[in-house]
């Protein structure tokens, strides 16, 4: 609490949205080959994944925001959950066991999105990785299922990679140092395979990173590569395809689980600092993740008023844990009792097809614009658990970690359990109905076919069966209204719904659904060197699945959560050498209708309680200066508010501000060299409230230099 003041009088109304267009000159710049982009907002640039229509910002009455390449760059973000914590609400971090964790205006886990590249898969994949290969990041607030499909209640994110453009030639590369010995080696090229007169063009490109670091939790380390090579050729002036291919590769060695809570567990959740570092996972544990990404990309110009995008993929996945995962102290905080040897083995694969037609055209003489088309899609994936409640006790300041195999229970190989395989078939519609010069329409139409079948690789008995088969056809859709009051400023009302599969597949239920109000506006000011956003909205989630308080053993789909909250963002050129920016959200987030069981297995109502790991909350605030055409430098502050470790709302995790800073000297036009401190003032903080419960410690204070240059 005591941060908030701070950082209000800092944002005020110039509270900026992330997505702002800045580079790191704050002097317009050209980027993959694009127009140069303004510093600021950039409200007239395209919305992305939030709408198919080829909509701006500005024109799309939705909460958008995109963090680009520049402010990826220029903010320092090592891998594209960081970029996504600079847009507006998001709160996002890595847990082991959850993939990509994100909160987002009152809701986590399945009810956000994580697409690649417009792709929606498994939350699994999306644990974040070196942010070189990506291009930008994409966020929709609020129910978005017409764009994404099934969840998204909460919202989505997007994470776009880099793709090969038309430019001749661009090369680039990047290496840095930092505490804990971390390090980035990247390289891209960008180029022309053809010559100038070809019949066919052809251009490639090729993103390389590989990060290494020993962590700043004792014993962990980690080797990661990324790779992103894509070939765009222009077959004829109206057709052009692009193949992308994209390698993911991480190893991590006793991976970090958290660090236990100190006895007794009430109120404010501490730690022990001095040992905060400790890793109490045993020494050969490990985390591994391979990812193939295959995708081709058709784009074909019919008309002036019609072109289509049918974009062919394959995804293939493998993930290994091993991992001695929970830790707990003893009554006197002695001793740390470990428990809950987990080994398990993730494999997915997903096929598909999404094709898209747009259309322009008038009706009754009002500018339109139509998109339409379908998606088929094949999600399979096989888990294969061992889980062993091996428990022990080690002294927190002298211990040995031990070994994995040496733990009772525990063996070798992996033995699969169930396989899940889930094909979906959709349709979808969007318009856009210009109804005055100032006044648009938009609207949209999806339905699903989803089919679920699940094979059991074990034991059958009679609540777990050999084959299991749901299915669920939804129907979600969005409404908006948008009055362009002045030529530089707007208001914009919406309505959107959402649906969910269940995760419970043992009973039949129905999906459950999202619908959102959202009102907003999207402005320019001081003579277009402010731009600014602003959005209220209330989400409405229904019918998931509880415990039934008449049988603890079963469910039922009788759950309903609720959030409402506001959103601020904004871009300010205070002068021709400072920018400001930043963003502020607010949300009031609750169980309307939640039963579960409690530690004594009695079924208890959590009615009115805010869902776990949720920030009330978040805020972002960056000044960049300009100290000479040669130098350039900035400050950051980063504030979340503390969060329930529990459906019990009895235990909380204390709110954090981290504050950065950064001083870049350009070497030519080319070279620049680059001095960051992140987590300036060394705060222990809890990016990450785990059920044990235990704090999943952020990143202390830590240095970087990096050369970066291009050509």
């Amino acid at each position: 609490m005591k941060h908030i003041p701070l950082l209000a009088s800092l944002c005020g109304c110039l509270s900026v949205n992330a997505w702002a267009q800045s580079s790191v000159d704050l002097a317009p710049i050209t980027i993959d080959g694009d127009q140069p982009v303004e510093p600021g907002l950039a409200l007239d640039q395209s919305s992305g994944m939030a709408s198919r229509l080829g909509l701006s910002v500005r024109e799309t009455p939705a909460s958008v925001a995109v963090a680009n390449r520049n402010d990826i760059e220029r903010r320092g973000a090592q891998n594209f959950q960081d970029a996504a914590n600079t847009l507006p609400g998001v709160n996002a971090s890595a847990p082991p066991g959850f993939g990509g964790f994100i909160s987002y205006r009152g809701f986590t886990n399945s009810q956000i999105t994580q697409m690649f590249n417009g792709i929606n898969v498994s939350s699994g994949l999306a644990r974040p990785v070196d942010s070189w290969i990506y291009d930008r990041v994409e966020l929709l607030g609020g129910p978005s299922s017409l764009v994404n499909g099934a969840g998204s209640v909460g919202g989505s994110l997007n994470y776009v990679t880099k793709l090969a453009d038309r430019q001749e030639r661009a090369i680039e590369g990047r290496f840095s140092y930092g505490s804990y010995d971390t390090t980035q080696t990247a390289f891209g090229l960008n180029h022309a395979l053809s010559e100038a007169g070809d019949e066919v063009q052809h251009y490639a490109r090729l993103d390389v990173s590989h990060n290494t670091s020993n962590g700043y939790i004792d014993r962990q380390e980690r080797d990661a590569w990324s790779m992103a090579f894509s070939l765009l050729s222009d077959l004829t002036p109206n057709l052009s395809h692009t193949l992308a291919l994209e390698y993911q590769d991480e190893h991590e060695d006793s991976p970090y689980w958290g660090t236990p809570v100190l006895n007794p567990k009430a109120g404010e959740l501490k730690i022990d600092k001095h040992n905060r570092f400790n890793n109490y996972n045993v020494e050969d544990g490990r985390y591994e993740q391979r990812t193939i990404w295959v995708r081709s990309i058709l784009d074909y110009r019919i008309n002036d008023s019609t072109s289509l995008r049918n974009t062919l993929y394959h995804l293939d996945s493998q993930r290994d844990y091993r991992n001695l995962e929970t830790y707990q102290y003893n009554a006197d905080n002695s001793a740390v009792n470990r428990s809950t040897a987990y080994q398990v083995r993730h494999q997915g694969e997903q096929n598909g097809n999404q094709f898209e037609l747009r259309h322009d055209t008038s009706i009754f003489g009002l500018d339109s614009t139509w998109s339409g088309g379908f998606e088929y899609k094949v999600n399979r994936t096989t888990n294969s658990p061992l889980n062993v409640k091996a428990a022990n006790s080690v002294d927190p300041n002298d211990y040995q970690p031990g070994h994995f195999y040496d733990l009772p229970g525990t063996r070798q190989g992996f033995v699969a359990d169930k396989t899940n395989e889930v094909t979906t078939k959709a349709l979808f519609v969007e318009n856009r109905l210009a109804l005055t010069d100032q006044l648009a329409l938009l609207t949209g139409l999806r339905y699903d076919d989803i089919d679920l079948d699940v094979t059991n690789h074990r034991v059958v008995t009679a609540s777990n069966p050999r084959h299991l088969k749901r299915s669920w056809e939804p129907v979600t859709g969005r409404v908006g209204l948008s009055y362009q009051f002045l030529p530089s400023a707007n208001v914009y009302v919406q309505y959107s719904t959402a649906a969910e599969q269940p995760n419970n597949s043992t009973q039949d239920f129905d999906v459950s659904t999202g619908k959102q109000w959202e009102v907003g506006s999207k402005f320019d000011y001081l003579d277009g060197r402010g731009s600014a956003t602003l959005a209220a909205y209330r989400i409405e989630r229904k019918d998931f699945a509880v415990t039934d308080p008449q049988d603890p053993t079963l469910s039922i789909p009788v759950g309903q959560q609720t959030s409402k909250g506001i959103e601020v963002a904004s871009s300010l050129r205070v002068t021709p050498k400072l920018l400001l920016e930043g963003n502020f959200a607010w949300v009031d987030a609750q169980y309307d209708e939640f039963t579960e069981k409690n530690a004594a297995g009695v079924v208890v109502s959590r009615k009115g309680n805010t869902p776990t790991n949720v920030p009330d909350r978040v805020g972002n605030l960056w000044l960049t200066y300009d100290l000479a055409p040669q130098w350039q430098t900035g400050v950051d502050a980063r504030y979340v508010a503390s969060v329930y470790a529990d459906t019990a709302n009895t235990l909380t995790v204390p709110s954090y501000t981290l504050y950065g800073t950064f001083l870049t000297y350009k070497l030519d036009n080319h070279t620049s060299i680059t001095g960051r401190v992140r987590n300036l003032t060394d705060e222990v903080y809890a990016r990450f409230a785990h059920v044990s419960p235990a704090y999943y410690l952020g990143t202390p204070r830590t240095f970087e230099l990096a050369v970066q240059s291009r050509f």
